[in-house]
């Protein structure tokens, strides 16, 4: 049986994640999942593939509060509502996405800037902001938040375990960011589950995820390497790209938790990849 083994949250694009027991799915992915961005002085997204150290920024949440700290260092943290309120928008891009966001104080701000030694800032996806995905990938105008491109990531606990056989040095899943981690798998099935429920929710792998150098950063220290994206191209690649994990849309919204069955409604042809 194909199951739910993790869910993850990632509130502030780019920072340290939160494993969760259930999550709820709402119009543009996991309740809170990437409502939250720092940005550059000129308003342009920023991520660990310029800024590694961002993996060391932890993030939690405790009630109607995020609170972020750096690791290791618990003592020196900034607690953020979780639904700031702010008539007084700003333009942010993301990709070639620009989007409205509210953005924080001169405080947090200032906190930000100095615990990464760069000049930036926090923003804020309000409900009013509808980022919409790829319309060649999306099936009902479907939008999401500052993920990528969309709403959810999902990957099947084998695919890790085939790479992390061919490596060295294995990896954690972290290096990968997903949402939703299933197991009782082949490795690499979910490339051809192209429509299955869970808990009654109807669910669409839609497009392969590209890796980048996000996967080659240690979340734990910040470090980077050449791997495991090397050992993935020697294997996963197409289009010229490196693929690992599925893009998910979903119709419904509703609640998903660890232990749920994934429920196989269509399959579709494997990856054509290079060898």
């Amino acid at each position: 049986m194909l199951s739910i083994s993790r869910l993850y949250v990632y509130p502030i694009k780019s920072l340290g994640g939160i494993e969760l027991s259930s999550a709820k799915l709402t119009d543009r992915g996991i309740e809170h999942d990437r409502r939250w961005m720092l940005v550059g002085e000129d308003n342009r997204f920023l991520t660990q593939r310029e800024y590694p150290r961002l993996a060391l920024l932890r993030t939690a949440i405790y009630g109607s509060e995020l609170t972020v700290s750096e690791k290791g260092n618990d003592a020196e943290k900034i607690n953020l509502h979780l639904h700031p309120e702010g008539s007084d928008l700003v333009s942010v891009q993301i990709w070639d996405d620009v989007c409205e966001a509210i953005e924080m104080s001169k405080e947090v701000n200032t906190w930000f800037s100095n615990k990464l030694n760069l000049a930036c800032k926090l923003v804020y996806m309000p409900d009013e902001s509808k980022r919409k995905v790829d319309k060649e990938y999306a099936i009902n105008n479907e939008i999401t938040g500052f993920s990528d491109a969309y709403p959810l990531l999902m990957i099947g606990q084998a695919s890790l375990d085939d790479l992390n056989s061919r490596l060295e040095i294995p990896v954690p899943m972290n290096r990968f960011r997903p949402n939703i981690v299933f197991n009782g798998s082949d490795p690499y099935e979910e490339d051809t589950m192209k429509h299955f429920q869970i808990n009654g929710i109807d669910l669409f792998s839609v497009k392969p995820c590209a890796r980048c150098v996000v996967t080659t950063t240690d979340q734990e220290t910040g470090a980077t390497a050449k791997e495991p994206l090397k050992t993935l191209a020697s294997y996963r690649t197409g289009n010229n790209k490196v693929y690992f994990g599925q893009n998910i849309l979903y119709k419904q919204e509703g609640v998903i938790a660890v232990g749920d069955e994934l429920k196989v409604v269509e399959r579709k042809e494997a990856l054509q990849l290079s060898q």
